[in-house]
């Protein structure tokens, strides 16, 4: 522990207000000057019509319209630095960072992340499907998410709290995945790549669009890496190998992934099967034991329904079916050398449907409502002490939920528009939530927005935390957060965007582990405030940068102390640069991440990871190569661990290599 950590007077109110002060006279100046003749590439209209956001309002609108802090990160950005996977991407954008345990990813934004909360309150939408499953709420972005990011076509990330659309989970942020059209990746592609650490990978990918109408999109892909050789001074002692794990960092994927379209039907297909191994020694496991792993698998089929009537009134229909299958092998000692296999294994399976109608009474009036009901059919957890052996435990249960939301979009006048939303969810476990949603988006010149926003949203009790997890406890009640932020984005002459945010929020009945019952209790408050600029250039030549940095401060309302996990500082650089026109550029990100408090009640240090990659294009018809080399000066940095572990923070990788082949025909 160290002297600042119980000190709120790091981060005073007046420092954010004075920043937001600056942000604005900047924004006032930009705004008296004239716009000039020649305009670089793009008008500037159609540089702000460009960021369309569909998940925000649960219809397209440009991000300026959109009642929240929105980043779009495109196909383009993810084939121009080198991202192998949602986390990559998601980790690019201002406020977020992500910890990694060496299984699974956690998502972190405005100086909140608890690894091992599978990041259910984060919403991970895939073409508007739901993505957290009905057990642990989880939302995978590593090498356990389902998508390939070759298939992405956009990803929308929308800050702050959407409940009043989409009900639970949609605490701190919506993330929707939007995967590319048939018509828009026409033909045949076939890509394979190997990468550090014996990793090898491939896709196929077919899609078509057929005259009529009709089009398929269908994609297979596979990836093995037999991971890192891996040292913890915590194990150094000859009974765990010296403290050298060298058999248990293995990692490998199978994806599936189809999607057809007919006339207003759309229908979609989705399978992953991740089985990862475990190099931590987590939970007490035996060090260095290739067998202890976890193997996740997901699948849903989805059918959609859209249609928009002259009268410009749209309606949509969705009918889906999900499963979720998790297995974790722990093995133990009994006593040593003697080594059970502790197995456990759980199931999800739930059915569902949604609809929703957008109306636009008056040129300036937009109303969207909808219903949703979920199924879960059966929520299964079983576990053997010893395997093969007796079932110790087997429970099954079902449950359902439903929900129903309203939100309006009110154009006062020609600068001024309100955005209004309202839902309730019910659930049959333990009650309802109802949380609202409002904003106003003020344009003062042709150029500028600013957007005051506040919102409630819920998280509810996983069926983990309420029946099976060892802390587990059946009077959890949902989580809740109340947000407060304002926006300003500035379209500036010479595509120049400047935007930034000024958040407050507050958490109660966060579900935390209560020191005195061991059981998951509503016991946390989380206070937080924060800063968050961004710069956007895009220079005549062709070249592009982007700099962000986020300021924040998060603490225990209680006793004031620093959030673990939770960095003070985030600041990234992105530069990309043509150097033969498409036929090859460079792009170069930096991400420093500030230190950041540990369980042990140390700092993890800070750090700065540079990646480089080299893209061509057009060297042969259809034919794209990428060669990325992560962390350039190969930085040694750690994520802090979880109480899952015996180490205080896990080493990350350092330099690495990709070289990946893509052909198109």
């Amino acid at each position: 522990m160290t002297d600042d950590q119980n000190d709120p007077r790091l981060f005073p109110p007046a420092r954010y207000l004075l920043a937001m002060a600056v942000w604005i006279l900047c924004a006032g100046r930009a705004l008296a000057q004239p716009l000039p003749t020649d305009l670089t590439q793009l008008p500037l209209e159609q540089l702000m019509s460009i960021d369309v956001v569909y998940g925000a309002s649960k219809h397209e609108q440009k991000v300026t319209e959109a009642p929240s802090f929105v980043s779009v990160v495109t196909s383009e950005d993810i084939a121009r630095y080198g991202y192998r996977t949602l986390a990559d991407v998601l980790r690019s954008v201002h406020g977020f960072y992500t910890t990694y345990d060496r299984n699974y990813t956690y998502l972190g934004v405005r100086g909140f992340s608890r690894p091992s909360d599978y990041n259910s309150r984060f919403l991970l939408l895939l073409d508007g499907h739901r993505m957290n499953d009905d057990f642990y709420g989880s939302a995978y972005v590593g090498t356990e998410s389902l998508v390939d990011v070759d298939l992405i076509d956009r990803v929308e990330i929308i800050r702050g709290p959407s409940s009043s659309l989409y009900g639970t989970s949609a605490f701190f942020a919506v993330v929707n995945v939007v995967t590319r059209k048939p018509a828009s990746y026409p033909g045949l592609h076939l890509s394979g790549g190997g990468a550090s650490y014996g990793t090898p990978s491939g896709s196929v990918t077919f899609a078509r669009a057929f005259e009529g109408g009709p089009s398929v999109l269908a994609s297979g892909s596979a990836y093995g890496s037999r991971g890192q050789s891996l040292f913890y001074k915590e194990y150094d002692d000859p009974l765990s190998n010296n403290g050298v794990v060298d058999k248990g960092d293995y990692d490998r994927y199978r994806r599936l992934f189809t999607t057809a379209t007919f006339k207003d039907f759309t229908f979609q297909l989705a399978y992953n099967n991740r089985d990862k191994g475990i190099p931590t020694g987590a939970y007490g496991t035996p060090y260095n034991d290739p067998d202890t792993s976890t193997l996740d698998e997901r699948r849903y089929f989805d059918m959609r329904y859209d249609h928009t009537l002259p009268s410009g009134t749209a309606v949509q229909a969705r009918f889906y079916y999900d499963r979720y299958y998790y297995r974790g092998i722990y093995p133990y000692y009994s006593p040593y050398p003697t080594i059970l296999h502790y197995v456990e294994h759980s199931w999800g399976y739930w059915v569902g449907t949604d609809s929703k109608v957008t109306l636009r009474p008056t040129a300036r009036q937009t109303l969207t409502g909808g219903l949703e009901y979920r199924d879960n059919l059966e929520q299964r957890f079983l576990w053997k002490n010893v395997d093969p052996g007796p079932v110790d435990f087997d429970d099954r249960r079902s449950s359902a939920e439903g929900g129903v939301y309203v939100q309006d979009e009110i154009a006062v006048s020609k600068s001024v528009a309100l955005n209004l939303g309202l839902r309730r969810d019910q659930y049959q476990v333990f009650g309802g939530s109802t949380n609202p949603r409002a904003a106003i988006i003020f344009n003062p010149g042709e150029h500028t927005t600013l957007k005051a926003l506040f919102g409630d949203a819920f998280r509810a009790p996983t069926v983990y935390e309420l029946y099976y997890g060892s802390h587990a406890n059946p009077d959890l009640i949902p989580e809740k957060i109340r947000t407060f932020e304002g926006v300003v984005e500035h379209y500036a002459r010479q595509n120049l965007l400047i935007a930034g945010s000024v958040y407050k929020y507050l958490i109660s009945d966060l579900v935390s582990v209560n020191t005195t019952t061991s059981l998951f209790e509503n016991v946390d408050r989380v206070e937080s405030q924060g800063i968050e600029l961004e710069i956007d250039k895009t220079f005549r030549s062709g070249w592009g940068l982007m700099y962000s940095s986020t300021l924040q401060d998060s603490r225990d309302a209680e006793t004031q102390r620093l959030l673990t996990n939770s960095p003070h500082h985030l600041a990234k650089l992105n530069v990309h640069v043509p150097l033969k026109r498409e036929r090859l550029s460079a792009a170069l990100e930096a991400q420093y991440t500030s230190r950041r408090l540990n369980l042990g009640g140390d700092y993890t240090p800070s750090f700065t990871i540079v990646n480089l990659t080299l893209l061509s294009r057009q060297i042969a018809r259809g034919l794209e190569i990428s060669a990325s080399v992560y962390n350039l000066f190969d930085t040694t940095y750690f994520d802090p661990g979880s109480d899952h572990h015996v180490q205080d923070m896990l080493q990350q990788d350092g330099r690495n290599y990709r070289l990946k082949i893509t052909w198109g025909f």
